[in-house]
């Protein structure tokens, strides 16, 4: 039978009767979930109701122990060291404080996140780099230092740096979480436009309610121990 989950087909993201585990211990059960493609979703949730942990588990930081789930294709009860780049090079991850190369300039730090996902003609990565900072209207900070940057402009970067292979799925896990209000608003703003423009899925865990109101999204919450499904949160 053919899935279709918010008007798309062919799910980027497959849960059924999951347990996800924090340091051993079950914090969330019973998840079902299904995401596809094109869709633009959030997880909100109190601090400590898994939110993070389902994030970790949907790219590979920590295995799945109980139920059966895909992400991109990649079974995650069969995740391993070896499999796991692969899973990696179909993805585009984003955390909250950014993880820039602080020893190395923009250009450096998206070059290198490019030759370890196997690129490696000098050309086509400084064209494919151009590309990723226009689209987050960066592409005068090429040569900048992530020092002199802004908190929401190394954000923008690491947005940039979750683009470069073209991944039909990206997962945040609290984007926003070090930033200003006004610049929170501005980094949602810039995901929700390129969701809309690339039809790229993205699976956003926040706190941030107030910014999140602004920009149509699915919902799922965390709470009691299960994921909850409140569907379309329209914009205001």
């Amino acid at each position: 039978m053919e899935i279709q989950v918010g008007g798309y087909e062919t799910p980027l993201i497959e849960l059924a009767n999951a347990t996800i585990f924090q340091m051993e211990v079950p914090i969330l059960e019973y998840v079902n979930l299904s995401i596809g493609q094109g869709e633009f979703v959030y997880i909100v949730g109190k601090t400590g109701t898994g939110k993070s942990s389902l994030l970790k588990t949907l790219y590979g930081d920590l295995p799945l122990q109980k139920g059966i789930g895909n992400v991109v294709g990649a079974d995650l009860k069969q995740m391993n060291w070896k499999r796991l780049p692969f899973l990696r090079r179909k993805l585009g991850i984003i955390f909250q404080d950014f993880q820039l190369l602080t020893d190395r300039n923009v250009e450096d730090n998206l070059s290198f996140a490019l030759e370890v996902t196997g690129w490696k003609e000098p050309k086509a990565i400084s064209q494919r780099i151009g590309e990723v900072l226009k689209d987050v209207g960066m592409g005068d900070k090429r040569l900048h230092m992530p020092f002199k940057l802004s908190g929401g402009e190394q954000q923008r970067i690491a947005i940039a740096r979750a683009l470069l292979n073209k991944p039909s799925l990206v997962l945040a896990d609290e984007p926003t979480g070090n930033l200003d209000p006004e610049t929170s608003e501005d980094i949602i703003q810039l995901m929700w436009n390129i969701n809309k423009e690339q039809h790229t899925t993205f699976l956003i865990g926040t706190h941030d309610y107030y910014t999140i109101e602004k920009f149509p999204g699915r919902i799922l919450r965390t709470q009691g121990q299960r994921l909850i499904d409140q569907g379309m949160l329209q914009g205001s």
